[in-house]
């Protein structure tokens, strides 16, 4: 048990970091041309706007690239440190760069894109970007707003490493707490402006 919660977390180090200087990216300056919405602030047929402002072609472009960077780099540290064997992304295939570079487009659209679901239901419950709701609503969406992403991540390691639907499930329930903890501490250093 202890050994698969290892190989969970060092087989989706590499977005976990991507996701971390994702936020630190949407923050800075560079690039602020590319801070524009990815539904172009366009509204759907219930007159209400598609994803929202925080969906940003300047987020999704670097998920993208900073899976890459990252993917590359925990490759490196994975084959160094000799722990290749614990990453369930190397169990059926090599740990090249040209391997890594697809790993870290896939994560980083996995990332990104399953996001976009989640943010077109709160927009059609009035739910203003990064915000959430009251009651028993906001657990749900709390809890969605960490899991969505978590999904399209296991979903892309499961497509190179064959998972049972309880391994599924277990592994995205601990990607979903790793992901509320992580929200908790880049809040407190000011990365987020809300906790959920």
């Amino acid at each position: 048990m202890i050994d698969n919660i290892l190989s969970m977390y060092i087989t989706l180090m590499s977005p976990i970091l991507a996701g971390i200087l994702n936020m630190v990216w949407c923050k800075s300056r560079i690039l602020k041309s590319l801070a524009i919405p990815i539904d172009g602030n366009k509204k759907f047929i219930d007159g209400k706007r598609i994803f929202g402002d925080n969906k940003t072609w300047k987020g999704l472009i670097g998920y993208i690239i900073l899976n890459i960077f990252t993917a590359c780099l925990w490759g490196l540290i994975c084959s160094v440190s000799k722990i290749e064997q614990y990453n369930f992304l190397y169990v059926n295939h090599g740990n090249t760069i040209t391997y890594n570079i697809v790993l870290g487009i896939l994560l980083g659209l996995a990332y990104a894109l399953c996001e976009l679901p989640n943010s077109f239901i709160k927009r059609r419950l009035n739910i203003a970007p990064g915000k959430t709701t009251k009651g028993a609503k906001k657990i749900l969406f709390v809890i969605l707003d960490q899991a969505d992403s978590v999904i399209g991540c296991v979903l892309v390691v499961h497509c190179f490493y064959k998972m049972t639907l309880s391994f599924i499930l277990a592994y995205i329930a601990l990607g979903t707490i790793t992901h509320i903890l992580m929200n908790m501490i880049l809040y407190f250093m000011k990365l987020r402006k809300n906790m959920f």
